[in-house]
């Protein structure tokens, strides 16, 4: 018996469960202690093995993927990590997923068993990171679209809202969107680390969460109040400033901590153009990216906010921001939404 990682491989697929234990057990630091077949056998499995880490297939007939995540958060939390084609034509199930408690996810090669082999390390070191993960139980909690309006001033007191998050963020960004009165009057602009391909589904399912306007950040975008534009996976957005209204663009600089998107790009160029006129926000994640940015935005005399660990899935971008000095307040997600309308 090895000491790594224990983890319960869940897919319908008896072909599929043997190539991931074979695969997975070969790394030193991971051990399949168990195999399970649809959601309900995964429920009882997590029960009786106590694994670290589920990794978990969502498409698996009348129990899928959804009712494991919603029953395993409510009774026995664990990280739980998709690993699912469905990824590859319809995301929504994904980021049901993620709002029940799920940490992260991967998509499974269209193919499935016959190209898994080619993605071993990069599933190897999601497992890895998603392990160390406290897992959250979020209930989905279906709602109509915000349409409160608050009494702002003539003239806010900052201009832009800058977000950065990795893993856990997709959740987070949701809570604070759906926060956000439906007459917000200055821009929110957003950098999620996430794969290139799920991040205009990802805005199109903000989009549908509230009266403000979500939209892909495109070169040229003029962004103006009332407007979420989130980062593309293709490039490192910036903002630059034209006649004093905010405009998209794209650096070529590469970054150490992450790049397409990299959250220290995007909260650097608000931090030179803004300067004292914007709020900076650093959710939950892994690593340190966007703390450079984010005290960037602070040393200007911007606000700066940084997620708390009680409600982080993974508290390593916020707390590196807070030790740094980065982080004005430090907040419960809950929080974030109320407090940045307070601010303006």
């Amino acid at each position: 018996m090895k000491n790594g990682i224990k983890i319960l491989v869940v897919d319908d697929s008896a072909f599929m469960r043997l190539l991931l234990s074979d695969l997975l057990n070969n790394d030193e630091e991971l051990e399949v202690v168990g195999t399970a077949s649809d959601g309900q056998e995964a429920v009882s499995q997590v029960k009786l093995l106590n694994p670290d880490l589920v990794l978990l297939d969502i498409h698996m007939g009348e129990y899928d993927g959804l009712y494991a995540v919603e029953q395993i958060m409510h009774n026995s939390p664990k990280p739980i990590l998709i690993l699912s084609s469905i990824g590859n034509t319809n995301l929504n199930p994904i980021f049901d997923a993620l709002r029940l408690g799920a940490v992260d996810y991967i998509n499974k090669p269209k193919k499935g068993g016959s190209k898994i082999r080619e993605m071993e390390k990069e599933l190897i070191q999601k497992i890895k990171k998603v392990a160390s993960a406290s897992p959250r139980s979020t209930k989905i909690v279906e709602k109509g679209i915000n349409q409160l309006t608050h009494t702002f001033d003539p003239k806010p007191n900052y201009d832009i809202i800058a977000i950065g998050a990795s893993t856990g963020g997709p959740s987070a960004i949701e809570k604070i969107v759906t926060s956000l009165p439906a007459n917000l009057n200055v821009p929110v602009i957003i950098g999620q680390h996430m794969p290139q391909n799920f991040i205009p589904s990802f805005a199109k399912r903000l989009d549908g969460l509230t009266k403000l306007k979500v939209t892909v950040g495109s070169k040229g975008m003029e962004v103006r109040s009332g407007m979420i534009v989130v980062a593309p996976g293709d490039g490192n957005m910036i903002v630059q400033k034209e006649k004093g209204t905010g405009i998209i663009d794209f650096s070529n600089k590469k970054y150490r901590e992450y790049n397409h998107p990299s959250i220290n790009a995007l909260l650097n160029s608000v931090a030179e153009k803004y300067g004292k006129r914007a709020i900076g926000v650093l959710l939950t994640g892994m690593g340190k990216d966007g703390v450079n940015g984010l005290k960037a935005i602070k040393e200007k005399g911007g606000i700066t906010i940084a997620q708390d660990e009680s409600s982080s899935i993974i508290y390593g971008m916020p707390k590196m921001a807070f030790e740094n000095g980065a982080a004005d307040v430090v907040l419960n997600i809950k929080e974030i939404g109320g407090y940045l309308v307070n601010c303006l």
